[in-house]
């Protein structure tokens, strides 16, 4: 029987951070832990007429307990203390803002099995440290802002809070590493998070597998400007809206050609080429045309039925209102701890069939005070016998393909477990695919690294055999396929818990594993159009600038919270010895880390910037660009201060935010003007003494030029037998005192560790294995010649 109870519980976190990444303790809170929001006698909730900032704390933090501390009095400090003796895990804001300044240094020495995430933009001791934040500054400094716009115009700053989400769920992946070690070794460890950190590795890196920033080849090959207008992944009008197509293979292109009546002017061969298709100005005004006649739900019916990537481009209001959506129960009403509700994501995982969202509403300030020493804290649960590498005896057998497949089982590799890649030659990862026929790309090499391949045809009776025996010594499966797929080979959940009750398998799927979505093809693209991104993503001035088409979001963020998952069930499973079953839908992911623009689409509220200026600007040099954004109206008077606008606008109104608001254009065109003669580095470290979240946009080969990223050791450079140059990975998921760094073993040719696995796992003799290989059932490959 599955169990059903969330797989943090009995755990205790005190939470200590507010603002965006508040995100962290929330995700913690719906996996079951409970998460003890400490608010001071000194700090605020906001107002009733900041509804917005409402909202973003009541996404932040429900399903956290609250209490308020006085900690001016020797009382409230001894509360406080008495409150971190007995959890498991602190977060420390360690802003220079925080309302809650601690020595963690004496905290450690106290509390020795204690795991502490302290949590700030830019992390500790480093040239950024006193630096400002806002989502878009974050945006500019990890390189994703350069990739994001279109080709001749400025680039456009991604939508919502995306910066900040993805970099708390790294953070979170972070913490549950650590605590999972500190059960393996009775001691804890001190993680110094950085937000920009976070999102430089969980948003859309320009670096490992998949970047977009690559396409394949080295980020200081990568154009300066943006991507040209409507390239990929094409958006057309239909009858009722817009539909986004993902035809790239010749079978897509077929059946497309099929949907649209076999027209004799498009049958010649040449049309298999992606390149001739998209210089077809007659095919793309005879899709139109064909398109033009169907409404979106028509031409999605078609496109299943040929076997078309076809999706709607849906609005934020259309999607979350979706039959799908519905469905899945991927929205909630909760409680916001003003005395109203708002309507959030529910969650952006499924474990054993039970959604994660948020177990309680927002609690009212200092509501749960008397809770305080009022919970014994559960004994700690000790886990396998350590070793240097938190994961260390666990074993993974890996069917994910493409982006988050390769970072779900890297990230497990990378800190210790022996992850097994399982392929086939029918059926080869689109990851291995290369330009030129070259063994494998910079990069798969840098997003499989440390796996062991195995090759194994699972159409064959006797492979399935061989896989489930496998996946009786497996800890974690790992898979995403659509919906249903290893059902279909009889390698499903049912099947493998029955000879394995401790096995845990993660299935990772664009709509989830239920619901009238379920067996929709996808594509990152598809499924940023119908959850309502895609249309978020344009210039305010063009409703047809859609820029969205390179980004590879949500891939890299979705392997990390199917981690994240692991992590948890991992923890509970020390405690009843059973695993489990975790889903994971690509579309919900991205409902979830827009929770704030959810609740004020349901509240009607703007979707625009809540002050000016705020935006992205150009500056000295050619295409050079610097993030400007105003927070506050102490913001403006430190603006105000360095640019001596006081004396050239003149103007009382533009103190108040509404002001600025309303004269928007006015201040922006005196900004450009400021800036015209300064560079954007010069610009950011002029705005940034001041206080001003300021920013120079940086390109992905600027990356490893910056002080700031070698200060940190996020990057490092890799290389490989069978390619002839290095390559850009990341070095560690977090600054840790405990977590040793990920080794460095080359990602594998496909089934080149074959027999080492079937030896290692199963105890085959060399002459089962000659056999199966014979058979057809287990499929090693030569190796090619190492490059030069």
């Amino acid at each position: 029987m599955q169990r059903t109870e969330r797989p943090l519980a009995g755990l205790i976190v005190v939470d200590l951070v507010k603002g965006s990444l508040a995100a962290i303790g929330r995700t913690l809170a719906e996996l079951g832990a409970e998460v003890v929001l400490v608010e001071t006698a000194a700090s605020a909730r906001p107002g009733a007429d900041d509804r917005r900032r409402q909202i973003e704390f009541a996404v932040g933090n429900a399903g956290k307990h609250s209490v308020l501390l006085d900690l001016d009095t020797p009382r409230g400090r001894a509360s406080l203390d008495a409150l971190i003796a007995r959890s498991d895990i602190l977060i420390e804001d360690a802003s220079a803002n925080a309302d809650v300044h601690l020595d963690i240094g004496d905290i450690r020495d106290r509390y020795q099995t204690l795991t502490v995430l302290s949590v700030s933009d830019f992390g500790r001791d480093n040239v950024f440290s006193s630096y400002q934040a806002t989502d878009p500054v974050l945006h500019a400094l990890s390189s994703e802002l350069a990739r994001s716009g279109i080709k001749g115009r400025a680039p456009l700053l991604p939508p919502g809070q995306l910066a900040y989400a993805t970099a708390a769920t790294q953070a979170t992946f972070a913490v549950l590493l650590a605590y999972y070690n500190r059960l393996r070794t009775g001691w804890g460890d001190w993680l110094d998070f950085s937000a920009l950190d976070g999102v430089s590795q969980a948003l859309d890196p320009g670096f490992g597998i998949g970047g977009s920033a690559t396409l394949g080849g080295r980020p200081s090959d990568m154009p300066r400007d943006r991507p040209p207008r409507g390239q990929l992944y094409p958006i057309i009008d239909c009858a009722d809206g817009k539909v986004r197509i993902c035809v790239l293979s010749p079978r897509q292109w077929q059946s497309l050609h099929r949907l649209m009546g076999s027209p004799e002017e498009f049958a010649d061969p040449a049309f298999n080429n992606t390149k001739v298709r998209r210089e077809s100005e007659a095919l793309t005004q005879a899709i139109a045309a064909h398109f033009g006649t169907m409404t979106r739900k028509e031409l999605e019916i078609a496109g299943e039925t040929f076997g078309v990537p076809i999706g709607a481009v849906l609005s934020l209001e259309e999607a979350v209102a979706t039959e799908h959506m519905r469905a899945r129960e991927a929205l909630t009403t909760v409680a916001d701890g003003f005395g109203g509700t708002i309507q959030m994501s529910n969650g952006a995982l499924e474990i054993n069939g039970r959604r994660m969202g948020p177990p309680k509403g927002v609690s009212a300030r200092g509501a749960d005070s008397v809770k305080i020493g009022g919970k014994p804290l559960g004994a700690h649960r000790q886990g396998p016998k350590p070793g240097r590498r938190p994961l260390e005896g666990i074993r993974v057998l890996d069917l994910g393909v493409i982006v988050v497949g390769a970072e779900q089982g890297r990230l497990l590799a990378d800190y210790g477990a022996d992850v097994i890649k399982v392929e086939a030659k029918a059926f080869p990862d689109g990851g291995r695919q290369t330009l030129n026929g070259e063994p494998l790309s910079m990069g798969f090499a840098a997003g499989h690294r440390n796996k062991r391949s195995l090759g194994l045809n699972l159409k064959d009776m006797e492979g399935k055999k061989l896989f489930l025996r496998l996946a009786e010594k497996a800890d974690v499966i790992l898979s995403n396929f659509k919906a249903g797929t290893l059902e279909s080979l009889g390698l499903g959940y049912d099947v493998v818990s029955k000879i394995n009750p401790e096995i845990i398998m993660v299935d990772s799927s664009a709509f989830g594993p239920t619901g009238p979505w379920s067996r929709r093809m996808g594509y990152g693209p598809l499924v940023r159009a119908n959850a309502g991104l895609t249309a978020l993503w344009r210039y305010p001035d063009d409703p047809e600038s859609y820029s969205d088409s390179v980004t590879i979001y949500p891939d890299h963020t979705a392997a990390r919270i199917g981690v994240v998952a692991i992590l948890a069930m991992l923890i509970a499973r020390l405690g009843h010895g059973r695993g489990g079953r975790v889903s994971i839908a690509q579309a919900e992911i991205m409902l979830n880390q827009m929770g704030e623009q959810i609740a004020m689409v349901g509240e009607e509220l703007p979707l625009t910037p809540t002050d000016a200026p705020w935006g992205v600007f150009p500056c000295k040099g050619d295409d050079e660009w610097c993030v400007v954004t105003i927070r506050s109206d102490a913001d403006w008077r430190a603006l105000n201060a360095i640019t001596g606008w006081s004396k050239v606008l003149g103007d009382a109104r533009l103190d108040t935010r509404d002001g600025r608001l309303a004269h928007r254009e006015h201040i922006e065109a005196a900004l450009r003007q400021w800036l015209a003669d300064k560079t954007p580095h010069e610009a950011m470290a002029i705005l940034q003494q001041a206080g001003v979240p300021a920013a120079a946009m940086f390109r992905v080969h600027d990356l490893m030029e910056q002080f700031y990223f070698g200060q940190r050791s996020l990057l490092r450079t890799e290389s490989h037998p069978h390619i002839p140059e290095s390559y850009l990975v990341e070095r560690h998921s977090v600054v840790s005192h405990d977590l040793a760094e990920p080794p460095t073993r080359a990602a594998p040719l496909m089934g080149e560790h074959t027999a080492e696995v079937v030896r290692d796992w199963l105890r085959l003799t060399s002459a089962e294995t000659e056999r199966l290989v014979a058979a057809g059932v287990l499929e090693p490959i030569e190796e090619p010649i190492a490059a030069e």
